[in-house]
């Protein structure tokens, strides 16, 4: 395995509050991280921070050892860095088909031609029937995003965050609000395409039945820092994280 990302030294407040306080951070190419950590513990921020969506206050981020601390978002995408969102980030009125097929396009420059039609860019349009055969809504391919389950929305931002073709992809709590049905779907999509795509996954989760099934790696955030950082069996004994999770067990056992 190889160095991806590298992060070093990150800080961020917003209006006095310290959200990042000094995070350090490497994601090796190949494994799925967790991140980890109660409510307020900075998650969100960091995989801001990483993607562009904000700026650090100081500190630096590295992909392939090459500084990206300050490129826009369309950079980073370009090489190799895409998310989800905590909260759903579809375009409700245009179809699933559509959907995919906006991020294609603009990987493949057309992006001054939003919407254009499945006859004029076949290798575009093969691609998005790839990527919505891989997620599972091939079936759904001209109904309105709007319209979907919440666990298909959630599968078609999936489809959206690798429609760039990224090696590095941050999904943000992709499990909220699923059954246990729609968890498990999530977890086999997520594992197929990490072994399919070559790709890295870094998943900030609440559940952690998630969490321990698909991680080779978790990091556990509290108060902005990153207070523990190993495998999963490491982490469930951890006495820092039985702690700030009220005494439990991680995974449910006394």
């Amino acid at each position: 395995m190889t160095g991806l990302l590298r992060v070093e030294g990150l800080i961020k407040s917003f209006d006095g509050f310290l959200a990042i306080n000094r995070v350090d951070l490497q994601i090796q190419a190949g494994t799925l991280t967790s991140i980890i950590g109660p409510n307020g513990a900075g998650k969100t921020t960091l995989i801001n921070l990483i993607t562009g969506k904000i700026n650090p206050d100081a500190g630096r981020v590295y992909l392939d050892e090459i500084e990206i601390t300050r490129l826009p978002i369309h950079e980073r995408v370009r090489k190799g860095i895409s998310r989800s969102f905590q909260i759903s980030n579809i375009f409700p009125r245009l179809t699933v088909f559509q959907n995919i097929q906006l991020p294609v396009l603009a990987r493949l420059g057309y992006a001054a031609f939003p919407l254009a039609s499945r006859d004029k860019f076949s290798q575009a349009n093969a691609e998005v029937e790839e990527i919505m055969h891989a997620v599972g809504l091939w079936g759904k391919k001209d109904q309105p995003a709007g319209v979907l389950s919440h666990g298909d929305q959630r599968l078609l931002e999936i489809g959206m965050a690798i429609a760039p073709r990224p090696r590095l992809c941050f999904l943000d709590e992709p499990c909220a609000g699923m059954n246990p049905v729609e968890h498990g779907q999530v977890l086999d999509l997520i594992m197929h395409l990490a072994q399919e795509r070559n790709l890295t996954f870094v998943i900030v989760e609440h559940d952690m039945d998630v969490v321990f099934a698909v991680s080779d790696r978790v990091v556990v955030m509290n108060k902005g820092e990153i207070l523990a950082d190993g495998t999963p069996d490491m982490i469930k004994q951890h006495e820092g994280v039985r702690e700030i999770y009220l005494g439990e067990d991680v995974l449910g056992y006394a």
